[in-house]
């Protein structure tokens, strides 16, 4: 389950909040495909040493909170092992978008998301690029002004958390929105 992924066979979602960060929120979709019994379990150990693998470290296995929260200083990856769930990013207006298992969600900081339905089953991998102390911050950015200057002082991460140092990520974050822009299907 750990073999090469081909970034042309994922299907990637762009999210942007330019009032929050100016990195795209990126989901890619069926990164992984397990079934049968222990599938969840499988995707699991998978997602752990695919973000380990590539530099992001850290890693836990829970849900997703179903409070509004955001880290100041790191970016998050959440792989879905098992489950689905509906998460809202960016504050009670953002956007609620449906994940599942074998999804996968790289949130920039400064980006706020609370699970607002999920299935009894959701178990979920998180990992950050920098395996030091993560901070969670309830509600959103916006209502702590001060956060904004921590936010905009995190690095970039040396590789994108499923793909690689040449994946997709390092393309999108690269490329630092300078305006608002509508989401964006495809790698590419």
């Amino acid at each position: 389950m750990t073999a090469a992924i081909d970034p042309d066979q994922v299907q990637s979602e762009l999210h942007r909040f330019p009032e929050a960060t100016s990195l795209p929120l990126v989901v890619y979709h069926a990164v992984f495909v397990a079934t049968g019994q222990g599938a969840g379990e499988v995707a699991a150990e998978s997602y752990e040493v695919l973000f380990a693998r590539n530099g992001w470290g850290g890693a836990w296995r829970d849900d997703i909170y179903r409070y509004h929260h955001f880290h100041a200083t790191q970016h998050e990856v959440l792989g879905i092992a098992r489950g689905q769930a509906s998460v809202r990013f960016n504050g009670e207006d953002g956007p609620l978008v449906d994940v599942r298992a074998g999804d996968v969600v790289v949130i920039p900081a400064g980006v706020s998301h609370c699970s607002e339905d999920a299935s009894d089953n959701l178990m979920v991998v998180g990992a950050y690029p920098d395996s030091g102390i993560v901070d969670i911050q309830r509600g959103t950015p916006g209502r702590k002004p001060d956060m904004r200057a921590k936010i905009g002082k995190v690095a970039l991460p040396p590789a994108d958390p499923v793909f690689g140092r040449q994946g997709p990520l390092t393309r999108y974050w690269s490329q630092r929105i300078t305006s608002p822009a509508r989401d964006a299907p495809g790698p590419d």
